[in-house]
């Protein structure tokens, strides 16, 4: 029982961040979840909830929408999804939960600063699309392939309808693409199922609300708050990954 609740908090605190900041739906239920669920389910769930609330706020994504601006990404993270799938069946859960907390520690302080960095205008299309292998990568590895596209689009300087229509659509995507590669490689099971049922449940209502604000309200401090409260859960994930191993 303290799982399925522990699976629904996760779904619904992830769900309502990713619909106001349009990021961190993986973040955030990992913070929740690598605690509990071994790596073969926690990923699968993680892509199925992300992938029903990037499907919720599709309509949000016509502001900013550029074929020609996404497709590096795509083509990127298509070549990158199957060796994330690939490594997926190797990795033990203390290896995990030190994976997930590095990504944090590394992520959340980059974007808390991401004001303050230099813009990156070089690179082109060439850099896009190695952003979109990593994504992909690491979207079939953990079903995060969120942070390297998301820091990468505010490093770019674009308007903030474009970085969200182009990390929210690479993230729909990709999540659509690894969840197939899950089924192919069957690491979706019956176990699966009661999982999905619960994280599908718990992210519809938190989702929509969060993209019904996304319009009217402010979301950096909301922002701040969330990723400081992220690195600090990356901070306890590092070190119970460190004590796995011994």
């Amino acid at each position: 029982m303290e799982t399925w609740l522990l699976l629904a908090a996760g779904a619904c605190v992830a769900a309502f961040v990713q619909g106001l900041a349009g990021f961190g739906f993986g973040l955030v239920a990992m913070a929740f979840w690598s605690w509990t669920l071994p790596p073969a389910m926690a990923a699968p769930a993680v892509v199925f909830g992300s992938l029903i609330g990037q499907l919720l706020a599709v309509r949000s994504l016509r502001h900013g929408f550029d074929w020609r601006r996404l497709m590096p990404f795509l083509l990127g993270g298509l070549a990158g999804v199957p060796l994330g799938v690939a490594l997926l069946r190797y990795v033990d859960p203390a290896a995990f939960r030190l994976g997930v907390g590095v990504v944090l520690l590394v992520y959340c302080p980059a974007m808390l600063l991401a004001a303050e960095l230099p813009r990156i205008t070089r690179g082109g299309r060439a850099a896009d699309a190695a952003v979109g292998w990593l994504g992909g990568a690491m979207g079939g590895f953990g079903g995060l392939p969120g942070p390297a596209p998301t820091l990468w689009c505010v490093l770019r300087g674009w308007p903030r309808d474009q970085q969200r229509a182009v990390f929210q659509s690479f993230n729909l995507a990709m999540h659509g693409v690894t969840l197939a590669g899950y089924a192919a490689a069957g690491l979706l099971t019956a176990q699966t199922v009661p999982v999905f049922s619960i994280v599908g449940a718990a992210v519809l209502v938190p989702a929509l609300v969060g993209v019904h604000l996304y319009r009217r309200f402010s979301d950096a401090t909301f922002r701040r708050l969330v990723l400081g409260l992220l690195t600090l859960s990356g901070v306890a994930l590092v070190i119970a990954g460190v004590r796995g191993f011994w």
